[in-house]
């Protein structure tokens, strides 16, 4: 399947026709012969996902490729010749991955701690190993130490839970050459289930900081590299900034994480197991999505998790949602296709009573069901957050994540996640020409979310309890609930309260709902609030006090003794910041169509780099709330955009101009809606009441006031 940016920075550019040409060899293109397949010129909009038409390609060849496009009814050149690469066998997921990739990173700093040790810092943990270049007068034995935590100028030989150490001998001979540091395999992470690192690139671990230890003999040590492995990964794709470093600071953690955890080839769940779970593949592939265009990675895990499925009810309901977003944001149906069968399963309506509320209490767990899942288990469990039990932590009564839910034969939490993706599942079976299977699944979740609000809904508190049998209402059964659109709109206020008087009762995991909830809600003040926190349970704690490099798998030590500092989980920002802050989110597959739809908050200004399968969407705002907002977008060419801009009870009808001239707009709830935009570089102003003064905007914690009267910044 082909796919192309439509190269034309001309407004309102859509494309009207395509052509394609593949070749056996390069010179063949150059000379104008496609001896593989000519798609002639075809009368389509489409740019992603577009099929290959020719005679079946052989196994083990490279192909040449070009494409050309019309626009608005004119012939583009044709593109630059791209070479692609059939695989030698058909593979097991369906979906083929890029070889792993070796980054050498040298020490940003070298300090001699005595006249036998060296103390490296790299700047940052990746999980990599260590080649160095030795010149020794006779043989000897370097000792070797690498870990992720520091002791003053030392490595941390005891850095507790599992946190990364190892005590290495390098046996060095005579004469002057260059060793690679091999990294034993560890129990821990080689085990049956977890996921092997290919024999071509070694064995490695995470790690920052290291030492070099010389025995008896001096030798002369030099060209010291960390060999960091990932999948490939463009670090220019992306790009955010704003006038909140703690924010900015956050961006990065998250960004790099996506990069640093990537070097199994697979999503997995940090270093500890090594192994894909359903819920740490959802967060990573949102997250890899907003940093990176690269989809393979994110298709490759959910397939694998397709057949090796965890034991939690709501991650098996997941599967749903990785399918959904795989389609959404690539425009490409055929691994949904070849899924299709598993991911009906996945929905677990075998689990529904005639409510249509689903348990795994008292629903029909056996071995037809388990079959069919590819679960090899003894037993569905609900997980609601995890870890589940532990320290309770500052600020919190109950031990574990999970805000003291009380679980029952009816959770209000695998229930909202049961709704969610049976709505998906209409929509993906609506796609692939299965409308009875579309009606089924629209009408069954109907249902849940008629039994939902009429036997979970406290009516009144005004909120949701953690199930039926319970008077107990959780953080999570409300986040939940209002994250999968289940909440009606006239009771979203007094669960918005509920939320807000919880704090972050949650796992980092747990973070990704509720902040999806609350920007949903238009919750937008406390959302950035809880963002940019300094408390213990915030991102910002992870990298000011833990120190950490790569996000966490929880927010301290504290709530899990045996946590991983390498575990992407806990990396939603990257994908919160530009999917809900900035408001940039696809409303037709493959981005054929998006929205913009900003929740500044206190922001003064921001600017955002989102790469897509159809190009970068850049967006930067200035924001003077009250007073007045800026806007300035890039829209690529062969889409269009929805855009939606912050509007204020005290003036629901601002003035409002596009590219200079004045338009009339539509307000719905918070916001005020602007004709669909087409591709190119537009500008947009928002002007509030007259009388209204500028003012300056304190931000969350960090305690600088900016000034909101600054120049609009340029979208990069």
């Amino acid at each position: 399947m082909f796919g192309w940016v439509v190269n034309d920075a001309r407004n309102n550019v859509l494309q009207t026709a395509y052509q394609i040409q593949v070749a056996s060899r390069l010179e063949n293109l150059q000379n104008g012969r496609a001896d593989v397949w000519d798609s002639g010129e075809v009368i389509s909009d489409e740019s992603v996902a577009v099929k290959f038409g020719g005679a079946p390609l052989q196994a083990g060849s490279v192909y040449f490729w070009q494409a050309r496009t019309w626009n608005n009814g004119d012939p583009s050149s044709y593109s630059a010749p791209k070479a692609f690469v059939t695989g030698t066998n058909l593979l097991p997921h369906g979906t083929s991955r890029y070889p792993l990739q070796k980054t050498d990173e040298a020490p940003k700093s070298v300090i001699p701690v005595s006249q036998q040790i060296n103390f490296l810092d790299f700047g940052r943990a990746a999980f990599g190993r260590l080649r160095l270049t030795v010149d020794s007068p006779a043989d000897t034995t370097l000792t070797i130490r690498l870990g992720e935590v520091a002791a003053g100028n030392r490595v941390n030989q005891n850095p507790g839970g599992s946190r990364r150490f190892k005590e290495l001998a390098l046996p060095v001979e005579t004469g002057l050459k260059t060793y690679v540091v091999t990294i034993p395999p560890d129990k821990r992470n080689t085990g049956k289930a977890a996921v092997k690192v290919p024999a071509y690139a070694g064995e490695v671990m995470p790690f920052r900081y290291g030492e070099i230890e010389q025995g008896e003999v001096a030798v002369a040590t030099s060209s010291i590299v960390r060999e960091s492995l990932h999948y490939p990964f463009a670090d220019d794709a992306s790009a955010f900034h704003s006038s909140s470093q703690v924010l900015n600071d956050i961006w990065e953690l998250c960004k790099y994480s996506m990069k640093a955890t990537s070097f199994a080839g697979v999503y997995v769940d940090g270093d500890r197991e090594r192994i894909p779970y359903e819920a740490d593949a959802l967060i990573n592939q949102k997250s890899h999505y907003a940093v990176d265009r690269e989809y393979s990675l994110a298709r490759f895990s959910h397939e694998y998790l397709i057949t090796h499925p965890t034991w939690p009810t709501e991650w098996l309901l997941q599967s749903v949602m990785l399918a959904w977003n795989d389609y959404l944001f690539t425009g490409n149906l055929e691994s949904a296709r070849r899924c299709y069968a598993d991911l009906k399963a996945k929905t677990l309506l075998a689990l529904g009573d005639e409510s249509g509320l689903i348990s795994t209490r008292t629903g029909k767990q056996n071995k037809a069901l388990f079959a069919a899942l590819h679960f090899h288990g003894p037993e569905l469990r609900d997980i609601v957050d995890w870890p589940q039990s532990g320290s309770a932590g500052v600020g919190k009564e109950q031990a574990g994540e999970t805000d003291g839910f009380v679980f029952t034969n009816i959770n209000t939490v695998v229930n909202a996640y049961h709704f969610h993706a049976l709505q998906l599942m209409s929509q993906l079976a609506g796609a692939l020409g299965e409308p009875n299977d579309a009606e089924l699944f629209s009408r069954r979740a109907q249902q849940v979310k008629a039994s939902f609000n009429g036997n979970l809904f406290a009516a009144r508190r005004g909120i949701y309890v953690d199930g039926i049998g319970t008077d107990h209402a959780s953080l999570h059964a409300n986040m939940f609930a209002l994250a999968f659109g289940l909440v009606p709109e006239d009771r979203q206020p007094a669960v918005v309260k509920f939320i807000e008087s919880r704090g972050m009762a949650c796992s980092v995991y747990g973070a990704q709902p509720l902040l999806d909830a609350l920007y949903q809600a238009g919750a937008a003040d406390y959302a950035l609030d809880l963002l940019t926190t300094n408390s213990l349970r915030g991102w910002a704690h992870m990298i000011y006090a833990v120190g950490t490099t790569i996000t966490l798998e929880a927010w301290d030590d504290q709530f899990k003794t045996n946590e991983d500092w390498n575990h992407a989980w806990g990396a939603a920002p990257a994908n919160l910041i530009p999917f809900q802050l900035m408001g940039v989110q696809p409303v037709e597959p493959g981005w054929k169509k998006f929205q913009i739809k900003p929740q500044p908050a206190a922001l003064s200004q921001a600017s955002l780099t989102l790469p897509t399968i159809r190009g970068p969407i850049q967006v930067a705002f200035t924001n003077q709330p009250g007073v007045r907002f800026d806007l300035s977008l890039a829209v690529p060419a062969n889409s269009r955009a929805d855009v939606f801009l912050p509007a204020t009870d005290a003036d629901p009808h601002p003035q409002i101009s596009l590219d200079g001239m004045h338009i009339e707009t539509a307000k719905a709830n918070s916001f005020v809606r602007l004709p669909e935009i087409g591709s190119g570089s537009h500008q947009v102003s928002v002007r509030y009441p007259a009388s209204a003064t500028a003012k300056k905007t304190q931000l969350p914690w960090l305690g600088a006031t900016h000034s909101t009267d600054s120049p609009m910044p340029q979208a990069r």
